[in-house]
């Protein structure tokens, strides 16, 4: 019979110190997520005005010292812009939604008929006695609970963004201060460059891969003739940030309304096809050429961590759960103790395949082989 392993009592201790801090800070974060959210956005978009910055300094011929006030201008229009068209999309869809209100109870009925015969049933539910086990004032008490809760939090997100952006010019003081060492403060802000590279790969790949699927899916969308195929894409361009759930948004939202819209199945048909080969096709081909190594994280943990984040933080947590994914594990494959986790995280078992091992690293340091040493 073969003896379990026997753990020193420091391990032990240690494992379950580490358990407890894990299930607190979980608690903790769960607790405080109205400060936290705005907060983490705040951030969020600071790395964004970052990299567009370096960018503007690189690609334009603006001076750098306007580069940051440029950037600032990029993202914060951008946001505005963001504000103005999901407010006139929302208005223009209803407004056009109520045009086919009249005919939206029969229509309904007529496919619960169809779905009915298809399948077999012999009495097929109307749309009323669906509606009727509804609690709509509920649903609509508690999404006007969450449209207010999304205003007061995109207020203190700007209240955030502009102190952090006050307070940025101290923060390489603040470094020299915390690590006195020429290495350690070095080895600092190496983490600091990995997290940021992370975050600002995310942002590229999310955002030119979301263009390519609504520049695709618009002209879909106005072949078919689909009602404010404007708003639709940028639902869909929003949705693309999220794993997963993203994905099903967009490729089902524009059909199931277009099954209500037109008489024809054909219309919706023609929509759930285009649109999934549309997603598929980017997923599979696209995105992974552009991502590389930079997001070398495992699907699994991709899933966790959006159902681990969508539970804590609600969407703002579900839009977050990758970038705070990718800046774990740029984390965790820093220190020795804690690479391991980094290594699950990651897809293929190495976290950074960009990087170089010298001779002078020290063993602290979370190096792996060059790229010429794997066998791809």
């Amino acid at each position: 019979m073969k003896l379990p392993i026997a753990l020193p009592a420091s391990a032990v201790a240690r494992n379950a110190l580490v358990l407890i801090a894990v299930v607190a800070g979980g608690a903790a974060v769960y607790w405080l997520r109205g400060i936290l959210t705005p907060l983490a956005m705040a951030i969020f978009l600071m790395i964004m005005i970052d990299g567009v910055k370096r960018s503007i300094e690189t690609r334009t011929p603006v001076p750098s010292r306007w580069a940051g006030v440029a950037a600032l201008l990029v993202v914060v229009l951008g946001f505005i812009a963001s504000i103005a068209v999901i407010t006139n999309g929302a208005l223009g869809f209803f407004d056009q939604a109520s045009g086919i209100s009249t005919r939206i109870g029969p229509r309904i009925d007529q496919i619960l008929l169809d779905v009915s015969e298809l399948i077999g049933v012999q009495t097929a539910p109307t749309a009323t006695q669906l509606v009727a086990r509804l609690d709509i004032p509920a649903y609509l008490g508690q999404v006007a609970g969450q449209a207010s809760g999304v205003l007061g939090g995109a207020f203190f997100v700007m209240v955030y963004l502009g102190f952090l952006l006050a307070s940025q010019s101290g923060f390489r003081r603040k470094i020299v201060g915390l690590f006195p060492g020429r290495d350690s403060r070095l080895e600092a802000l190496e983490v600091f460059n990995r997290v940021r590279g992370g975050v600002e790969g995310y942002l590229w790949v999310q955002t030119v891969t979301g263009a390519i699927i609504c520049a695709a899916a618009w002209l879909l969308m106005r072949a078919v003739g689909l009602q404010n195929a404007e708003f639709w894409t940028f639902v869909i361009f929003i949705v693309a940030f999220i794993p997963v759930l993203g994905g099903a948004v967009a490729g089902l939202a524009p059909p199931m309304f277009a099954l209500v819209q037109f008489e024809s199945y054909w219309p919706a048909l023609i929509l759930l096809i285009g649109l999934q080969f549309i997603l598929f096709v980017v997923g599979n081909l696209i995105q992974p050429r552009m991502q590389g190594d930079n997001q070398n994280i495992d699907p699994v943990v991709v899933l966790l961590s959006l159902a681990l984040w969508g539970e804590l933080w609600g969407v703002v947590g579900m839009f977050l759960s990758t970038p705070l994914a990718v800046m774990a594990m740029a984390v965790l494959a820093e220190f020795k103790g804690s690479r391991w986790m980094a290594i699950l995280l990651s897809g293929d078992g190495e976290p950074y395949a960009d990087d170089e091992e010298t001779p002078t690293a020290k063993p602290a340091r979370a190096r792996v082989n060059p790229p010429q040493s794997r066998a791809r």
